[in-house]
Formats: structure tokens, C-alpha cells, sequence
């Protein structure tokens, strides 16, 4: 079990674009601060340093994990360096906050998880997804009873483009189309870690994963995975899952963010709750809806803002450092995620469905 921190020393690494985003939920906090910062881009990690007011600039990951001053590292880099660097982190006694998928394989997941055990600090996957208010509410709406015991729950994604949107550069994706680095593609690997987490947050681990995972070319010899199809059976008795993920660039969408089409359906027994918001706005439709007794209604929710999930993700691991507490989705429930990520990329290549807990043995098998 790790300390109990009164106050949190924390070192970004990684200094793009989605670093201001983690950056929200350090601000008004006096218990917690942002005392570092590192990037192998000098300028980009002093222009951030420049912004948050942070004094502290590292290059080299080993200097920022010697400092003393940083008993958190928020690790915002490419998926293959994930596992190194959370491991590296822990050995040296820092606790860990890595970004979403967790990492390549099952079998580096384990390591992580171990040497965070070994370590005694904590490890957490960043998952702001299950923290956006609109599924948050709806899971609150679950746990009542709104609609029963679940059943069916449906998750669908596809790609659009946004004038008010981020530009993302393309040298800034390149390394997510390559396999070594990213693992599998940008929109069911990548993104789908998100969907699989919601799927893992309101109806529990996936027993097994039925997969048809197409491609398309984006530019010559780059491909996206998509369109793609995914059905999973849960643990859970009864209850089921579809995924779908569409690649449609030239769809206009209202985003500020990235310009993507998500939308949450959860079928119980006596009612349906659908969440119809999260990075961009398509549908005309409220953020939360529920169909029960013959009747749909619109449930409020005061915030709709996807930076609000990262506010609500970051401020949740500063309390549980804090106070002593689990972090939702921490290295346990990580792999498990992973591992459902993964069985679906080993059934769409293998034709048949794949059950998460042999994701391990077919690792050893295609070595």
C-alpha cells in the first residue's frame, strides 16, 4: 500500500497537445502541483513549463525521476514506451498515472502491475472517458435501477472533421500506424480503449470477443481499422456488447476537440439510457436521455464539456493519493481492459471468437 500523500509533486511528460487538458485539474488545488515537466522537445516542454508557471525542465526521463520533488509522473507519450517508463517510474519510487492503452501486450501490463506492487506505489491508467459527466450520470442512473437489470449495452464511434476543431498535424500520427509502436490501429485500438473501458465501467469484464476489423487507406501505405464490428459476452450472466467504429473524414461535426461520434446506448429490463454527447455534437439530440414507462425524458446534467472528464480524472487520483484510496482503473482493471482490446484484435485476425484471459497464451504462441 503506498503512502499517504499530503501534498502531490507531479512531472508531465510528454508535452503535446493533450497535456493542457491534463494540465485543468491541477488548478485552485493547494494539496497537489504540477513541479515538472519533460520533454525530448526542449521548446515544446519549456513553452508548456512558459504557461503553467512550472520552474522545473527535463530532456532526459532518468534527471525528472531523481528529483525529489515529483512523487507522481503523468506519462503522456507513445503506447510502446509505456510499459519501460511506468516500470522505470515505480523502481524509482514515483507513483504513476499512464496514459490510455495501458500498453502492448498483456504480458507488459503484468509487468507494470507487478512493479508497482513491488514498489508499493500506485498505478493508474488515465481514462477520462469514464469520468465524462453525461456516463457518469448514467451510470448513477444504473445503480438505481432506472432501467433494471442490464442487458445489451452499444457503443458506436466514427470519424468527422470540424472547422473549430483540433488541426492535428500529420507528423504528429504517424507513429499511431505503426504496429511496433502503437500496437493495433488508431481507431479501434487507440480510441476504442476508451469504449472498452466504458463497456468494462457499466457491465463488467468481457468473457468473450467475437471481431471483423476492416481497413482503410488514409494515405499511401497508412491505413486506419475501420470500418469495424465487434460483439463480446460479458462475465456478467445475460449481458452483451456491440461496437461499432466507422471511418467517415468528411462528416462535418461541432467539436472543439477531435471530431468524433460517440454514442452510449445501455438496454435493461424496464428502460433504456442513451448518452448522445462527448467529444463533438452530431445528433440533435440532449446529452442524456431515458426511455422508461413508454416515456423518454431528458435527464440534466450541469457539465457537458469533454475537458471536463480530464478535471474529473485528474482530481479523482489526487484524492485517492491523498486519502488512501483505490484508483478507478488501476493497473488490475487496466489489463483487463487491454486484454479485452487485444482478444479483439486476435478474432479479427483469427476468425474465431477470442476469450480475454487466453490474450497471454496466444502472445507466447506468436513469439
Amino acid at each position: 500500500m503506498s503512502a499517504i500523500l499530503s501534498s502531490l509533486g507531479v512531472g508531465i511528460v510528454g508535452c503535446g497537445r493533450i497535456a493542457d487538458l491534463h494540465e485543468l485539474g491541477y488548478r485552485g488545488r493547494t494539496d497537489a502541483r504540477i513541479a515538472a515537466v519533460c520533454d525530448v522537445n526542449r521548446r515544446a516542454a519549456q513553452a508548456r513549463a512558459a504557461a503553467w508557471g512550472v520552474e522545473r525542465v527535463y530532456t532526459d526521463y532518468a534527471q525528472l525521476l531523481a528529483d525529489p520533488a515529483v512523487d507522481l509522473v503523468e506519462l503522456l507519450v507513445p503506447h510502446h514506451l509505456h510499459a519501460a517508463m511506468t516500470i522505470a517510474a515505480c523502481r524509482a519510487g514515483k507513483h504513476v498515472s499512464v496514459q490510455k492503452p495501458m500498453a502492448l501486450t498483456v504480458a507488459e501490463a503484468e509487468a507494470m502491475t507487478a512493479a508497482a506492487a513491488a514498489a508499493g506505489v500506485t498505478l493508474r491508467v488515465y481514462e477520462n472517458f469514464v469520468f465524462y459527466p453525461p456516463y457518469v450520470r448514467a451510470k448513477a442512473l444504473l445503480e438505481s435501477g432506472a432501467i433494471g437489470e442490464p442487458q445489451m449495452i452499444r457503443i458506436h464511434v466514427n470519424t468527422g472533421k470540424s472547422a473549430a476543431g483540433w488541426k492535428v498535424p500529420l507528423r504528429a500520427w504517424v507513429w499511431r500506424f505503426d504496429a511496433a509502436k502503437a500496437g493495433g490501429g488508431p481507431l479501434v485500438f487507440d480510441h476504442g480503449y476508451h469504449l472498452f473501458s466504458l463497456a468494462y465501467d457499466f457491465m463488467g469484464a468481457a468473457a468473450e470477443v467475437s471481431a471483423w476489423i476492416d481497413r482503410t487507406r488514409v494515405i499511401p501505405t497508412k491505413y486506419v481499422d475501420a470500418p469495424a464490428t465487434i460483439m463480446c459476452r460479458f462475465k456478467a450472466p445475460r449481458r452483451y456488447g456491440v461496437f461499432d467504429f466507422a471511418h467517415t473524414p468528411q462528416m462535418e461535426m461541432d467539436s472543439r476537440y477531435y471530431a468524433d461520434d460517440n454514442r452510449v446506448e445501455i438496454i435493461g429490463e424496464k428502460g433504456i439510457i442513451q448518452v448522445n454527447r462527448c467529444t463533438a455534437r452530431t445528433l440533435d439530440l440532449p446529452p442524456l436521455l431515458l426511455f422508461r414507462d413508454g416515456r423518454t425524458t431528458a435527464v440534466p446534467v450541469e457539465r457537458v464539456e469533454w475537458r471536463d472528464s480530464f478535471s474529473d480524472c485528474t482530481r479523482h487520483l489526487i484524492d485517492a493519493l491523498r486519502q488512501g484510496g483505490r484508483p478507478r482503473l488501476d493497473g488490475e482493471s487496466g489489463q483487463h481492459v487491454l486484454a479485452f482490446a487485444l482478444a479483439a484484435q486476435h478474432s479479427s485476425r483469427l476468425g474465431r471468437p477470442v476469450r480475454p484471459d487466453e490474450v497471454r497464451l496466444l502472445e507466447t504462441q506468436s513469439k
